[in-house]
């Protein structure tokens, strides 16, 4: 087999848009199917995309055998339910973030995974791939700016449509679920820990009940990460990563954009260096690199364990928000 054959369960936005283009676009990833509870969505959406294969429901993609994996960019609330049935009908899975609700959810991934350890299951953290970010990481490894001493990340949009799923709060809907794991991922990436404390700070939408103004800081054992995120704030995002010799600045450090290069700039004590890196689309990148992982038997790029150490700093931070104080990680 030299391509994994994909279905995805769900036309969401992201999907249509940005992951299944992509994804085509790969070397390893060869879309056949694509399910929704609305047989018409479906092929409205197999016809804008060429996809051959059509379902009207999650179950009957998930018992079409001639698909190896399956892609999960559903409402964050049904991300664990249909990952563990996708195990369970012999899929691999990749899964939009955040994992779950809960770490406590994300466990149960984790223990349905256990039971099928010829299948891989990996949270779609895309960022990690684009090649911006693999140079900013051997940077930090290699001491370029001396010793990891702070990230300050930030990273905004606006909206306020009370339809949209980021703004449902029951449905893991808010600014740390959607855009605040980032930072999040970023920080827990570069100084490769875990913190010990955070603390945060929130504005809640009276309406919707969700954070739209989050603050936080993330206390490592050698250095700290702070970030703010906002789903009501005018569109932007950076990233900034301090040594105590030098620094790293990411100009688009989470939806690079897929036709045009990056810049990052390197500041040391013989001055600041903007580097340019290729154009590439980090959702093909995504999509191939674990297409790979699959077809060589290999590990995922990202443990699912990262995905439920995320989480568990997302916890703690709505456990500080809500009491006032610093919390245990």
């Amino acid at each position: 087999m030299s391509k994994v054959r994909w279905g995805v369960l769900s036309t969401a936005k992201i999907g249509l848009e940005k992951v299944i283009p992509a994804m085509q676009q790969g070397e390893f990833c060869d879309v056949v199917a694509i399910a929704s509870r609305s047989k018409e969505k479906a092929d409205e959406a197999a016809n804008q995309l060429g996809i051959s294969n059509t379902y009207g429901a999650y179950e009957t993609l998930l018992a079409d055998p001639d698909i190896d994996a399956v892609y999960i960019p559903l409402p964050n609330h049904l991300h664990v339910r249909w990952a563990i049935a996708a195990l369970k009908a012999g899929k691999h899975v990749l899964c939009e973030k955040p994992i779950g609700l809960s770490s406590e959810e994300a466990m149960q991934l984790v223990a349905a995974a256990e039971q099928f350890p010829h299948l891989k299951v990996m949270e779609a953290f895309m960022y990690r791939h684009h090649p911006q970010w693999r140079l900013a990481k051997k940077w930090v490894e290699e001491k370029a700016i001396g010793n990891l001493k702070t990230i300050q990340s930030f990273f905004s949009y606006y909206n306020v449509d009370p339809r949209d799923i980021r703004n449902k709060a029951a449905l893991g809907g808010g600014g740390l679920m959607d855009i605040g794991c980032y930072p999040i991922s970023v920080a827990r990436f570069l100084f490769d820990a875990e913190p010990h404390r955070v603390v945060g700070y929130a504005e809640f939408d009276p309406q919707f009940q969700t954070d739209r103004l989050s603050s936080a800081i993330l206390d490592f054992v050698d250095g700290v990460s702070t970030f703010t995120c906002s789903t009501q704030l005018a569109k932007y995002q950076r990233v900034n990563i301090l040594g105590d010799e030098g620094g790293i600045e990411i100009e688009i450090p989470f939806n690079a954009p897929p036709d045009r290069p990056c810049k990052l700039w390197l500041q040391t004590s013989a001055g600041v260096e903007e580097v340019t890196v290729e154009v590439c689309d980090q959702y093909t990148v995504q999509g191939d690199l674990f297409s790979r992982a699959i077809l060589d038997a290999a590990p995922t790029p990202t443990p699912l364990s990262d995905a439920v150490a995320n989480m568990r700093v997302i916890e703690a931070l709505n456990r500080s928000i809500a009491e006032n104080t610093w919390a245990d990680v």
